[in-house]
């Protein structure tokens, strides 16, 4: 971060130094594309938006989690009220999903909102119903006692149906109506070309490569957590894991407004995607991390063991690789409005 910083310091005084038109021509680096870092994206702007909002609902849930178990109002060692504390809380933190969702959709000047918020509403806990579904029957026709009651996902069902939902609706309705995202500098109305990236700068290397960094701040918590989860183990320490959330939180802004950066010296301006896309790829590692786990930790006999075990794998993957990607997109948001509106622009 350091060096980061005196870095930009460098290169902020280098810029606003230039007072000559023919020294203006002749700038190089990420001042270059000034005209085209705020341009909207190109492809998919409602999914970028509903990915970012479902993040967002998601780490909201998780740290409200983490803070009532701080407090003492939640028993940690009571794995399931846990995780009926969890679900709970996401359901109410829709709110905040469908707020984050439509304010970076009304940057896009996108007109359909509607599905937008339609969409953040029932993207991510479709997916999990779905996924959940699928494995019930599966454990239903054999009998397992570990299968879910049909009146349990009922009352899950309405519960997202009538409180998160209408939330989603409250957090777009204020998020349409606040004011657009200030930035420092106009759009040019044709994109500017962007030259050949170099192999660190451009997917799947630049994915695979920042991904690591966020898994490796968490790997060594992460089996403590694994083996209270799968191997009936106790995990209790609320603070040291609050603690960890931060590091990583740090982490992922740290990567993306790096990538961010290097991204932006070689004249691309195509960050959005990338942005979320090189911290999302840590739910890859983690489920990379879930395969070794149960192939080293793990003694499950049949297929359908290993089947649940993978499915709530997944579940938890992409719950954190949403999370990560939506903390990386955020801080490039804010690195990219920073530094741009600390050069002069003509």
């Amino acid at each position: 971060a350091t060096i980061m910083i005196r870095t930009l310091k460098k290169d902020i005084a280098g810029y606003n130094e230039m007072q000559t038109l023919e020294e203006a021509q002749e700038e190089t680096g990420w001042k270059l594309v000034h005209g085209d870092v705020f341009r909207p994206p190109q492809n998919y702007p409602m999914l970028l938006s509903v990915l970012v909002g479902t993040g967002a609902q998601i780490g909201s849930a998780f740290f409200i989690t983490l803070l009532a178990s701080m407090l003492r109002m939640l028993n940690p060692i009571k794995k399931g009220a846990a995780l009926s504390a969890v679900i709970f809380l996401y359901v109410l933190c829709g709110g905040v999903g469908g707020y984050v969702s439509s304010r970076l959709y009304k940057f896009c000047d996108a007109k359909s909102w509607k599905r937008c918020t339609i969409a953040t509403a029932i993207a991510f806990p479709g997916l999990i119903v779905s996924m959940i579904m699928v494995l019930n029957i599966f454990l239903t026709i054999v009998g397992a006692a570990t299968a879910v009651n049909f009146l349990t996902i009922i009352l899950v069902f309405l519960m997202w149906g009538c409180v998160s939902t209408p939330l989603v609706f409250v957090g777009s309705y204020f998020g349409y109506r606040a004011d657009k995202v200030e930035v420092p500098t106009k759009t040019n109305q044709i994109a500017r070309f962007v030259p050949e990236t170099p192999y660190y700068a451009a997917p799947p290397t630049s994915v695979l490569i920042a991904g690591l960094l966020p898994f490796g701040s968490v790997c060594i918590e992460l089996f403590f957590i694994m083996s209270a989860l799968w191997l009936h183990q106790l995990y209790y320490i609320m603070g040291f894991l609050m603690a960890v959330l931060m590091i990583l939180v740090a982490t992922c802004a740290q990567v993306s407004m790096v990538m961010c950066y290097l991204q932006l010296c070689v004249e691309d301006h195509r960050w959005w995607w990338k942005s979320f896309l090189n911290c999302a790829s840590a739910g890859f590692y983690l489920f990379l991390y879930s395969l070794w786990f149960l192939s080293s930790k793990l003694d499950l006999v049949g297929i359908l063991p290993v089947m649940v075990y993978l499915t709530y794998m997944s579940m938890i993957s992409i719950a954190f690789g949403l999370m990560c990607g939506t903390v990386g997109y955020l801080s490039c948001f804010w690195f990219t409005r920073k530094i741009y509106g600390a050069v002069k622009v003509d």
